[in-house]
């Protein structure tokens, strides 16, 4: 029988299986201290823990997290990783530079199901969900393993696949980053991104604090449902209507991602059709010009299409913002993630485990 991964347990968990074992509920929070902010990696190194306590934790439970195994370097200091997982799978996470600090870009899945047509990542499938102990162990691994580590102040979940559809791992995960014997973030500090699972949109705000970002995309329903399936499932006005609906601190603001592809929608009579569906709402645009990738059919709009854009917007109030697509010549942009190796040996070996998975 497989042991458990201590790491896809929230404290609450850990405490009912400690005491499970006879254990101080207060155990658990030591464990959880050792594991985010000490960087343990096996029992063992759990000093603040008995040796006894610590043979019987490692003889019924298990502590892993996705392996780095290759970085790319973009020409702006953004980095991409390709994370191995257990069964061998490839996932990639994205450190994303700042002024003063480092974001990272988690993934939440391996592949997508969405099917966006604007994103690679959704063009490869899905393969499976990621667990809790998969989706921070990204942010582990990269806070031990890189000199950007310690500089991490942000945690975006806009990596491969759809948050919200793998919601119970995600809600975890977003648990154990917040919480503060864990990694310590605050919620102002994380974001969820989705391309619009309206019932999961408000559930998430029963559950947790954090920043929403949608990925709109369009101004209406025809338009979103040729870029966006999920469109046809969840319309425009459900999604927004569920925007409405979040639950949020008042200061915060939802977020609006808008990929701006030439010719499908980014004219002026877009962003004036724009305005007035999210008349009332309480949001901010990221703007963002379409990263192209191999085989996409879609095309980049020029700076002027995208200033007129971006000028009605502003002229109606809205701080919209040309958000600039970091490690794009490393396909490490938004939506181009592939969770595909680059180097020859490494693709060798990816090459071979899926062709065993497909």
């Amino acid at each position: 029988m497989t042991k458990p991964n201590i790491k896809d347990m929230t404290l609450e968990e850990i405490e009912a299986f400690i005491v499970d074992l006879g254990k101080e509920k207060y155990r658990a929070k030591q464990m959880m201290k050792c594991l985010y902010q000490s960087g343990a990696t096996s029992f063992e190194d759990m000093t603040t823990l008995s040796k006894v306590f610590r043979a019987k934790m490692s003889s019924l439970a298990a502590i892993s997290q996705p392996e780095p195994v290759e970085t790319q370097v973009s020409k702006d200091g953004t980095k991409k990783i390709l994370f191995k997982l257990e069964d061998g799978l490839f996932i990639e996470s994205v450190l994303i530079p700042g002024r003063n600090h480092w974001t990272v870009c988690v993934s939440t899945q391996a592949g997508c199901q969405m099917g966006c047509r604007f994103c690679l990542t959704g063009k490869l499938g899905f393969k499976r969900n990621l667990s809790p102990s998969e989706i921070t162990g990204q942010i582990t691994a990269l806070q031990s393993n890189t000199p950007e580590g310690p500089n991490i102040k942000n945690i975006v979940m806009m990596g491969m696949g759809e948050p919200l559809a793998n919601y119970n791992n995600t809600l975890k995960a977003i648990k154990i980053i917040a919480s503060d014997c864990g990694l310590g973030f605050s919620g102002r500090k994380v974001t969820v991104s989705t391309c619009g699972i309206a019932p999961m949109i408000y559930q998430l705000g029963k559950d947790a604090c954090v920043n929403l970002a949608i990925s709109l995309n369009a101004p209406d329903d025809e338009i979103r449902s040729r870029l966006m399936p999920i469109n046809k499932k969840y319309p425009f006005d459900v999604l927004l209507e569920a925007c409405r609906g979040y639950n949020m601190p008042r200061r915060r603001m939802l977020t609006f991602e808008y990929a701006l592809i030439s010719g499908i929608n980014c004219s002026e009579k877009h962003a004036e059709a724009l305005v007035y569906r999210l008349r009332g709402l309480r949001c901010k645009f990221n703007l963002i010009a379409f990263n192209e990738f191999p085989g996409s059919p879609f095309k980049r709009p020029s700076s002027t299409e995208i200033e007129r854009f971006q000028r009605v917007l502003i002229k109606n109030h809205y701080t919209a913002v040309l958000r600039t697509s970091k490690g794009s010549d490393i396909l490490a942009a938004c939506g181009q993630l592939s969770g595909q190796a680059q180097t020859k040996t490494t693709q060798a070996a990816y090459t071979k485990l899926h062709s065993h998975t497909n």
